[in-house]
């Protein structure tokens, strides 16, 4: 290729906060030294092209008016950038793009999200449009809702465009826009790590039962008389009378209060304390918003057997990563001790690796 943009583009863990960008809450995701790489030239007529390194993925090729239902699979991502563009009036030129990756798609690291945040940046320059990265980031967003058809919020497309080399990005859906603010990590200095466990069991948001979570907490709300379910006091499982409307709105709840306090103890250093937070979250997740999976609760399980201080899922769930904080001594003997467990159960082994925090997208 000649003339090539390039642009590098986080992965992202959610420390805290899971399921709660769209209940108009408070959420703490940092962006991960594991990327995906946007190559992209432009074109003389209106096609786009889209080639990528992943196994089993050929090339795709649409035009540039392509509407939903048009595109389907890993390219709909990148048609769906285009058409949210269009949707804003706007004019996008034919494209060449290049996807490479080493995010491991499905393991609820927002390889889709950094998927459709490096095609906004590259049309964003390259049309010379000059969006800010929160306009960047809503664009992204509209092309998982509206064309994918995956019921996602916002918390990812943040994420990965704004976080802070070292920092983790606490970002306040109780606004539009939201409010973001850095919170350093300090762990490393504590002789700590985060440890991702890819358990291998496939994680879609684009699937079904992310929409029903979804749905349960809009009708919640209503029921509450509030815009966000995050809105809710402290009475409010009592004034529910379904049994998982209250479990889900008590999720919400005490995972807000999670947020906050994860934050105070990544202020003051108290490392146990937000393991213990970590593994909370976990639980709440597995019994009130019943989000996780059996490949979830046993790498959790055997990480905190052994010497994880705590560990819990991150992403939407139904598969995908267990994220555990770790003294670095104890990474090696964790890994062996989730994969002595799965191999009990014949499930594959999974990937296990060290995160760091980093910084959002830039150009090469």
């Amino acid at each position: 290729m000649t003339d090539v943009r390039q642009w590098i583009v986080p992965g992202r863990v959610n420390l805290i906060g899971e399921h709660l960008d769209y209940n108009g809450g408070p959420v703490l995701p940092m962006a991960i030294d594991r990327t995906l790489t946007v190559k992209v030239r432009r074109r003389d007529d209106d096609t786009v092209n889209v080639w990528t390194d992943q196994p089993d993925s050929a090339k795709a090729s649409f035009p540039v008016s392509v509407q939903p239902g048009d595109v389907d699979g890993w390219a709909a991502y990148a048609a769906g950038v285009v058409w949210a563009f269009r949707q804003w009036g706007l004019d996008v030129p034919g494209l060449d793009l290049v996807i490479e990756s080493n995010l491991p798609s499905g393991a609820g690291l927002a390889s889709s999200a950094a998927l459709t945040s490096g095609i906004a940046l590259a049309i964003n320059e390259l049309a010379g449009y000059g969006h800010p990265p929160e306009q960047l980031a809503l664009a992204a967003g509209v092309a998982e809702n509206g064309f994918v058809g995956a019921p996602t919020g916002l918390m990812d497309q943040y994420a990965v465009l704004l976080a802070e080399s070292g920092s983790g990005l606490h970002i306040d859906f109780a606004t539009d826009p939201p409010v973001t603010r850095s919170v350093p990590l300090g762990w490393g200095d504590a002789g700590l790590v985060l440890l991702v466990i890819a358990t291998g069991a496939h994680h879609s948001l684009a699937d079904g039962e992310y929409a029903v979570r979804r749905d349960e907490c809009e009708r919640a709300a209503t029921e509450l008389g509030l815009e966000h379910l995050s809105q809710a006091g402290l009475d409010a499982t009592f004034k529910l009378t379904d049994e998982v409307l209250k479990a889900r709105t008590r999720h919400v709840l005490t995972e807000t209060a999670r947020v906050r306090a994860a934050v105070s103890a990544l202020n003051r250093g108290a490392w146990p304390q937000l393991g213990a937070i970590f593994t909370a979250s976990h639980e709440s997740l597995r019994d009130d918003f019943e989000v996780s999976c059996p490949e979830l609760d046993t790498a959790v399980e055997a990480a905190i057997e052994a010497g994880a201080l705590g560990a819990r899922m991150t992403g939407g769930g139904f598969g995908g990563s267990v994220i555990a904080l770790v003294p670095v001594d104890k990474v090696a003997a964790i890994r062996e001790r989730v994969e002595a467990r799965y191999a009990v159960r014949d499930w594959p082994a999974p990937e296990a690796f060290v995160v760091h925090a980093a910084g959002g997208a830039r150009l090469v």
